[in-house]
């Protein structure tokens, strides 16, 4: 399961204050469970089946099988929501390598335009069997774009153009150029949701293609997802009980309290690319009209020792939101062996490794609670099922946390601005 724990909430807003904003705001909980009309065009991942049915996964899960006879290596070519929600779940689930089979990996393009990194990523392909994947819901954003044709020409050079198309697969919008493209030259396409924002893309074919060829249970991922979505959007329950809801309204009171950043705390690195998808989410549904809390993450304990001293005793702007899980999965444990010389940690001898970093976690959150509100949003252990979860738990708060703060969570029109500066420049 998955929960949030207010235990650590009361500096500046209590969990008394959540329950009586929940009862006086209870009816944008109501709007956002049945799903608003004037957001119909963005609101395709709120019912996870629609995008992620049993028949829709069967058909992600034969074209990965297929792709995975061809190649070794899947390059996901994709920026920001084309590419961070299948990053975050392989490196939440323990991923060496962009695999987690030992056999298929994901590597990552179309998120840079540093000629460094392009070229190292061209020379970690030789040697691998590749495939290729463009996700690109419009086919106009500049970094998959000329991502995309580096890497078509690399295919091509390397094994001809028959052979390459093969080995070319493009996600995008039925009826788009990109779509012509597949057409007239062999290449396999999906669809990418028109009814999704790219943020939100996270339990559909978007990632779930990525994550099948890499080895990840993707029906046990949609799974979460689902049982995530009947707990939210259960209009008959009681609304005080509703975790999303409550996370959502502590962010606005924090707001109305003068804070201004919302920090994500971690201490299983794992989370580090969830972390960056979380910052996206929320960056681009809420920054806007002047408003919203700066997201930032903070990756512990070794941030402690840089990021530490000014989140519990610097300028009072900062809310931490904690994520925990419960229980250790069958690689936590490492425990240290007894004392063989005087180093004076003989009071660790014999402790696990697990257990410490729950000290350490356990200790910073109640020192950094006497300033700060410190939710902590618990999941009972880290696999497919409870990542599906945390992922419908983040996009519907988030989607509830606009709504109160008045602003429309779906577009981005700060994006936009800097888009036709660069075209502009470029020439385009």
């Amino acid at each position: 399961m998955l929960g949030l724990n207010e235990t650590y909430l009361g500096a500046r807003v209590t969990s008394e204050e959540v329950a009586r904003a929940s009862a006086a705001c209870a009816e944008v909980l109501a709007r956002c469970q049945a799903g608003e009309e004037r957001h119909a065009d963005s609101l395709g991942w709120l019912h996870v089946d629609d995008w992620a049915s049993d028949e829709k996964i069967a058909q992600i899960e034969a074209l990965a099988a297929r792709l995975r006879e061809r190649a070794d290596t899947f390059v996901l070519i994709g920026v920001g929501g084309s590419n961070n929600a299948a990053r975050a779940a392989l490196a939440a689930l323990g991923a060496r390598d962009g695999s987690i089979d030992g056999t298929h990996r994901v590597v990552y393009s179309g998120n840079t335009l540093s000629a460094f990194e392009l070229r190292r990523a061209l020379e970690d392909l030789e040697g691998h069997e590749v495939v290729i994947d463009c996700v690109a819901k419009n086919f106009e954003t500049l970094e998959p774009g000329s991502s995309f044709r580096l890497l078509r020409q690399w295919l091509v050079s390397r094994y001809g153009e028959k052979d390459a198309a093969s080995r070319i697969v493009c996600c995008g919008t039925p009826g788009s150029h990109l779509e012509d493209l597949c057409r007239e030259h062999g290449y396999a396409f999906t669809t990418f949701p028109e009814p999704v924002g790219g943020r939100y893309t996270a339990l559909t074919e978007v990632h779930l293609l990525p994550l099948a060829f890499a080895g990840v249970n993707v029906r046990a991922l949609v799974a979460g997802g689902r049982a995530e979505e009947a707990l939210l959007r259960d209009a008959a329950a009681d609304p005080a009980d509703n975790p999303a809801w409550r996370y959502a309204l502590a962010r606005r009171l924090a707001r109305d309290t003068g804070l201004r950043v919302e920090l994500l705390s971690f201490f299983e690195p794992r989370f580090r690319w969830f972390s960056k998808w979380y910052e996206q989410l929320f960056g681009e549904s809420e920054g806007k009209d002047g408003r919203g809390l700066f997201p930032a993450s903070a990756e512990y304990s070794e941030e402690l020792h840089s990021l530490g001293q000014y989140v519990q005793d610097g300028t009072a702007q900062i809310m931490e939101t904690f994520l925990d899980v419960l229980e250790p999965g069958d690689e936590d444990s490492l425990v240290l062996g007894g004392q063989d010389i005087d180093d004076r940690f003989g009071y660790l001898d014999g402790a696990d490794f697990w257990d410490v970093n729950k000290a350490s976690f356990s200790a910073s959150r109640a020192a950094h609670a006497q300033t700060l509100p410190c939710p902590t949003i618990e999941l009972d252990r880290l696999d497919e099922e409870h990542l599906g979860r945390l992922f419908y738990f983040f996009m519907f708060s988030c989607y509830l946390s606009a709504e109160l703060l008045g602003v429309n969570p779906f577009d981005q029109p700060g994006v936009e601005a800097y888009k036709r500066l660069m075209f502009q420049t470029l020439g385009r």
